[in-house]
């Protein structure tokens, strides 16, 4: 038997939910305007988890857990002023769906963003778990007591998503002090548990060697809270995961726009298990009366008409407050430090990165670096790592699964503890699985947070076509990525650059891409010196959206001039096609895709008159299409000619054979013709 007063504030936001899901269904007309979903059903369980959660302890709720949301402490209001979208919503701003929380108060557990949390959640839950992992065995860690831990919370159908698989293999393989909280109703949305999973959670856990789990009836509150009460107390003291899987019933609609008598067999069956009045059996026996039960339904009643009301009336968000909290301000905005110091010798682009992050490893110790064979034993498969888990240690410095997905996404959970993760996806082809993250979560953070929670991470890509990597090791993938809103995107040429934008890429607040061409790493590709450097000292930090002119031309009277727009390798290309008439061609070198320097683009082609823009991506529908629409319409009226694009065939993939690789990406000689071409237009 639990004491009094636990049961009793478990009765009272029982109610409270109940209270609210028949209010919603009494009002559906006014509340489905927007999508919701109900706890009806799961309360038990998710009151059980909230109630013990601290403020230290991370929470990804999912979208069925608003009775979870008011046992942390937050009011039927807060959750009413998501339900329609109003100005003031506490999580959103009005910019997401009821019960998709993101929270950052100071007395309560810490909720960071997640999206409609489908599975994806498992992944960014699981990185702020190896947050608390890398805090704990490297000394940063405070000395919190009781120690934090994080509950991500799910239901059954969405363990079948392959990225719930990496999540808890690497919860499995560090040992992450986290709990797998698993709501199991039984239902999908139309499809039962029958036709799309194999096992339920607790048994598919058991595949994952040091993750211990326990099922349980998750619609009596007490079993509940007393087996969640010692698994809780296990993670705090032995840092290891669980996996709760609590059996359920929905006992309303999956949303307000799925509604159950469509497609419900069991519903009699399911109101048969409904948590409520086992809750208030329990408080009887525990000596309430009643008479303090009625009282208590009363009262949450009325809390939550009175809300409702209050909530209505709310202010809704103008039009202005669309254009708020895409990215976090950023404090780099001037570039400084030295760029050039006289030095002895000359340094590869890849060890200008390398340098880079030594150097913020040294200086910073929330920063840490992970992928795919970055650790001591290899240092990067381009040896952009090399020395660094020597230096830092296995704990900064280490090895991931092949599991992109999770290498992109856990930096949410990273960034949300306090850390600097850089991680690398190792060739720009391998970047597809870790898309869904980086567009759905890392992308979105801060924007549908309203402003909480920035993502602070960098992504290092290697990419671009070198040596006949055939189809898996050659592709440019930047017109995919400046699709997604919400990320920055460097391609530097140079080592210089890649230094600069990296330390600046640390201080910014934001999720930053980095795209490294491997042709240029080395400079081992004919015609480009130029990206080895002088290596630029440690403070040089060189701040985004910032274009650089890289060969000047003075306006011309008679002469054809030409302006060229590029970056990473086309830089080269277009450096040494232009060698004979210098005069003529003015470069510039993007530097960042996103922020994309307009001014300077602008200025140039106005000047010039005519323009190429220069990328390796196959040109339909690419960012240089869209760039030179872009040019296009803003300097129209000083072109001389149309803007052309030259780049890599519209073919699927790159070929193996050198020949057709070769004839494949675009080279010296086709942007020396182009710009020819071009210029006796």
């Amino acid at each position: 038997m639990l004491d009094k007063n636990t049961l009793e504030k478990a009765f009272t936001t029982m109610a409270t939910a109940k209270a609210m899901a028949t209010l919603y269904e009494d009002n559906f007309k006014i509340v489905s305007k927007y999508v919701h979903a109900t706890s009806r059903g799961h309360e038990a369980i998710q009151i059980a988890v909230g109630m013990q959660l601290l403020p230290q302890d991370y929470a990804f709720p999912y979208y069925r857990d608003d009775a979870m949301l008011l046992s942390l402490g937050m009011q039927p209001y807060d959750l009413m002023l998501q339900l329609m979208a109003k100005k003031d919503d506490p999580f959103s701003g009005g910019r997401t769906y009821y019960c998709h929380p993101s929270l950052k108060d100071i007395d309560k557990p810490k909720i960071p963003h997640q999206s409609s949390a489908t599975g994806m959640q498992a992944i960014p839950a699981t990185g702020a778990a190896m947050g608390f992992w890398y805090k704990e065995n490297t000394g940063l860690q405070n000395d919190i007591e009781p120690k934090p831990l994080v509950v991500c919370s799910l239901g059954d159908a969405s363990v079948t998503e392959g990225e719930i698989a990496e999540a808890l293999q690497m919860a499995a393989l560090k040992q992450l002090p986290i709990l797998y909280l698993v709501q199991d109703n039984g239902w999908d949305i139309s499809a039962n548990a029958a036709e799309t999973r194999a096992q339920n959670a607790f048994e598919y856990a058991k595949g994952f060697n040091g993750i211990e789990a326990i099922s349980i009836d998750g619609a009596n509150f007490t079993e509940s809270y007393l087996a969640v009460k010692k698994v809780i107390e296990t993670i705090r003291e032995e840092r290891r995961p669980f996996l709760v899987h609590a059996k359920v019933p929905l006992l309303n609609h999956h949303t307000s726009g799925v509604r159950m008598e469509w497609y419900r067999d069991d519903l009699e069956e399911a109101q048969s298990r409904d948590p409520f009045p086992v809750l208030m059996q329990q408080l009887l026996d525990a000596g309430f009366t009643q008479q303090q039960i009625d009282n208590q339904l009363a009262t949450a009643l009325v809390v939550v008409q009175n809300d409702f009301q209050k909530a209505q009336q709310a202010e809704d968000p103008q039009p202005s407050d669309l254009f708020t909290h895409d990215f976090a301000p950023t404090p780099i905005t001037e570039e400084v430090g030295e760029r050039n110091p006289e030095r002895e010798d000359k340094v590869v682009m890849v060890d200008c990165a390398l340098f880079a992050v030594e150097e913020l490893m040294k200086k910073h110790q929330e920063c840490l670096l992970y992928g795919q064979d970055v650790g001591a034993r290899l240092g990067g498969v381009f040896r952009e790592a090399a020395t660094l888990a020597q230096k830092f240690g296995d704990e900064r410095v280490f090895n991931t699964p092949i599991q992109e997905a999770f290498i992109v996404g856990s930096t949410v959970g990273m960034s949300a503890v306090g850390l600097k993760p850089i991680v690398e996806v190792q060739f720009a082809d391998y970047i597809w699985p870790g898309l869904n993250q980086l567009f759905t979560e890392v992308s979105r953070s801060c924007y549908l947070s309203n402003g909480k929670w920035p993502v602070s991470m960098i992504l290092r890509v290697p990419i671009g076509a070198y040596g006949s990597g055939g189809p898996y090791h050659s592709s440019s993938v930047e017109s995919v990525l400046t699709n997604i809103r919400g990320i920055k995107i460097a391609y530097p040429s140079n080592g210089a650059d890649l230094k600069g934008l990296m330390k600046a890429a640390y201080y910014d607040p934001n999720p930053v891409v980095i795209l490294e061409h491997k042709g240029l790493y080395w400079s081992k590709v004919k015609g480009t010196e130029t990206a080895r450097v002088n290596e630029p000292s440690e403070d040089y930090i060189l701040p985004f959206g910032k274009a650089n002119i890289v060969q000047e031309i003075w306006e011309q009277e008679t002469a054809e001039t030409i302006t060229v727009i590029t970056y990473g390798m086309g830089v080269h290309w277009a450096l040494n096609a232009s060698e004979n008439i210098k005069n003529q061609v003015e470069i510039i070198d993007l530097r960042t895709l996103y922020p994309l320097d307009e001014e300077t683009i602008f200025k140039s082609v106005r000047k010039a008159k005519k323009c190429l823009v220069v990328t390796e991506e196959p040109t339909n529908n690419s960012f240089a299409r869209s760039l030179a629409g872009l040019i296009q319409e803003n300097c129209f009226k000083h072109l001389d000619a149309p803007v052309m694009v030259i780049g890599s065939e519209n073919m699927p993939a790159i070929p193996l054979n050198s020949t057709l690789e070769f004839t494949m990406i675009p080279n010296v000689d086709k942007v020396r013709i182009k710009i020819e071409e071009l210029l006796n237009y």
